[in-house]
């Protein structure tokens, strides 16, 4: 049997992914070409997600390919999947797939080669009214510390060098938010001596004073800041329950700012055609944006999803206002981003050397904050080197090493 697998959503679905991989022999593990196995592990998070996770399930079929087919969209509508798409194979868990000859004892399989994502935790305790996480994936539940850092020696063991932490609320670690767990699992990740370790997904409410300060001192950990805010407007954030007003954002990043040894970079995320979003409302957030308080910005239309607090909500704003005001964040985000790489020219910035020919600075992020590209060919890659900023390009950057 020659498996492929495809993988849609998250850095959290990867690590799903990469652990399904480790139940089967490498030699069974095939392009997608020569496979006559596909497993795809799916997103059902927002319409536009599902949309495109059933396409693959379709022409994977289509492709005369056996389909074996997981993850959140499964996990959200198994019934109705295993109802309308009878040629496929839905499964929550690999152990119980049957007539497919498994490995007794997995080994996570590493899809990239110089960044690996770890999964401290599954599920959400939190009651976001926009959001089905909850109800897909269920409840906060997190791992030890001591199997993260088995897997994390396992991990540098590969010639990982940069050591990414996700989960759906990253800071909610061990679920006692009293933020000394997540402490305590850094301090035990940086005796493995990554070069990089970046956190991802900082719910507002749980960055702490105490955790801005141990980044701002740490050898390892990078001053990246991924805060997901969803919204500016007390009006919006309110209905969409995140617990915190536009004042305790402001204070948020006053005290970020205050690092004494590392300049911060900020990411963050907004949702545009909330149902309760009045035209003010956005334009409160593009003045927001236009601060320029962020260096990445990414933007989502907002998407009903049944199940949610949000559902019951009409959802007024029509489809194309939703991607107007879309593509008028997107376009001013992408702004500010080249805005600030230009900024950076003629600077010196830390790389991590991915291929010969490309690299991440230590404020990109892995697939989503664009890259660096190396103006001579690197003998060497996998390696962190100082590099000279010599050109914006878009929203990437030319640099010489």
């Amino acid at each position: 049997m020659k498996i492929n697998f495809i993988n849609l959503g998250c850095p959290k679905n990867l690590v799903d992914s990469e652990n399904i991989m480790g139940f089967f022999k490498k030699e069974n593990i095939s392009s997608y070409h020569k496979a006559d196995t596909v497993v795809i592990n799916t997103c059902g998070f927002i319409e536009q997600a599902k949309r495109e996770s059933i396409e693959e399930i379709l022409k994977a079929i289509n492709d005369g390919k056996k389909v074996l087919v997981t993850g959140c969209l499964v996990y959200r509508y198994k019934e109705e999947l295993q109802k309308e798409i009878p040629e496929a194979l839905f499964f929550e868990n690999i152990k119980d797939l049957e007539g497919i000859e498994l490995l007794q004892t997995s080994k996570r399989q590493i899809t990239t080669k110089h960044y690996a994502y770890l999964k401290i935790a599954e599920g959400c305790n939190r009651k976001c009214s926009f959001c089905a996480i909850p109800n897909i994936r269920g409840n906060h539940r997190s791992k030890s510390i001591e199997e993260l850092v088995k897997e994390a020696t396992y991990l540098k063991e590969k010639g990982v060098k940069e050591l990414v932490i996700v989960s759906q609320d990253t800071l909610y670690y061990q679920e006692d938010n009293s933020f000394k767990s997540i402490i305590k699992l850094l301090e035990a990740l940086e005796k493995l001596d990554f070069p990089w370790i970046r956190l991802m997904y900082l719910y507002p409410n749980s960055i702490s004073k105490d955790l801005i300060d141990y980044i701002d001192n740490s050898k390892s950990v990078l001053p990246y800041f991924d805060i997901p805010l969803q919204h500016i407007s007390d009006n919006v954030l309110k209905n969409m329950r995140r617990g915190y007003t536009k004042k305790d954002v402001f204070r948020l990043l006053e005290q970020i700012n205050a690092m004494k040894h590392k300049k911060p970079i900020l990411r963050s995320s907004f949702i545009v055609g909330y149902p309760t979003e009045e035209q003010k409302d956005f334009e409160e957030l593009l003045d927001f944006i236009n601060q320029k308080h962020f260096h990445f910005v990414g933007v989502f239309e907002y998407s009903h999803e049944e199940g949610t607090y949000a559902y019951q909500f009409e959802d007024k704003i029509p489809k194309e206002e939703k991607q107007r005001r879309y593509k008028e964040v997107f376009n001013l985000s992408q702004n500010i981003l080249e805005e600030k790489n230009s900024a950076l020219v003629g600077q010196e910035i830390d790389i991590l050397i991915e291929k010969k020919d490309r690299a991440r600075a230590f404020f990109q992020a892995p697939e989503i904050d664009g890259i660096a590209i190396l103006e001579s060919p690197s003998p060497k890659t996998g390696i962190i080197k100082k590099a000279k900023v010599i050109a914006s390009i878009g929203t990437d950057l030319l640099v010489d090493i």
